[in-house]
């Protein structure tokens, strides 16, 4: 059996780090993914999916510390679907992707109005979100960390209908 997924897409908001009561980091995040196409009419239609994306462990205060509403991500992991119970007592159930692995896409300082993209830099968790653990220091990746990746969508790109992917 396989249950792998990959997508690559946009944070809607800020990623949410909580920590479990045995002090296990997780981060969820929203991430869009968008496809446009011409309809039988001749119309381009953009159509956007939003996906519920878990990290774990030291990926996701990583998550938590350098991506923020708008960053370009990649996400490699497989589909979880849990079942709850609502204050109603009502059955309830939503499907996520438990990361194994996220990569960060954006450029350096591309949320602060440089280049295309959300990446702006390490970010901290508000006081009291840290679950008492110091956050140690991180060093900021230089700009020659990241090569020119292309547009995120293709929405973004002109006369790419040819890529044979």
């Amino acid at each position: 059996m396989l249950n792998k997924v990959m997508i690559i897409g946009r944070l809607g908001r800020d990623p949410e780090l909580r920590y479990t009561q045995s002090g296990s980091p997780i981060c969820n995040l929203n991430i869009a993914t968008d496809e446009s196409y011409t309809d039988r009419d001749g119309n381009k239609v953009d159509r956007a999916e939003w996906h519920r994306v878990v990290v774990f462990q030291r990926a996701a205060e990583n998550c938590a510390q350098y991506l923020g509403k708008g960053s370009l991500v990649y996400v490699e992991g497989n589909l979880q679907t849990r079942k709850w119970q609502d204050q109603q007592g009502q059955d309830r159930y939503t499907t996520e992707i438990r990361a194994q692995r996220v990569q960060f896409l954006d450029r350096r300082g591309a949320a602060d109005g440089g280049e295309q993209g959300g990446y702006a830099g390490p970010k901290r968790a508000p006081a009291g979100q840290s679950g008492g653990r110091p956050q140690p220091q991180r060093q900021q990746p230089r700009q020659d960390d990241y090569e020119d990746l292309g547009p995120a969508f293709p929405s973004e790109a002109s006369g790419m209908d040819d890529v044979p992917f």
